[in-house]
């Protein structure tokens, strides 16, 4: 079985300097493979319906890949409808640590703000 990859200019999503930061610091310190990519996605579940995937895996089949501001992203195709234009930020505050997920595309968000409803 072969691996269908595909490469486009095309961004679907955008992080932050402060989710780049710290994505690359948590792919040193874990010693992520080189051939390694952030996987973004959706999954059934969560208060609201669906829960964010962040994560670092390898391509699989029917992925699309992207390269955004030198992060290598992995998306499969069907996500897309799901997350098309939505911000990934990194927050390192007193009351909030971690990462957030900014989606124009969810109609309702749950308190913790990592499960949304399309």
């Amino acid at each position: 079985m072969s691996e269908v990859k595909e490469t486009t200019g095309i961004k679907p999503i955008s992080l932050t300097p402060g989710a780049l930061a710290e994505l690359n610091k948590i792919k040193s310190q874990e010693n992520v493979p080189d051939d390694f990519g952030l996987r973004v996605g959706v999954k059934g579940g969560g208060c609201s319906g669906f829960s964010y995937i962040l994560g670092f895996d390898s391509l699989k089949e029917g992925d699309q890949e992207y390269d955004i501001d030198g992060m290598r992203v992995i998306m499969s195709k069907a996500h897309g409808i799901y997350l098309l234009g939505m911000e990934i930020d990194y927050v390192n505050g007193l009351n909030n640590r971690g990462f957030t997920f900014n989606n124009p595309n969810a109609k309702d968000t749950c308190g913790c703000g990592t499960s949304f409803s399309a």
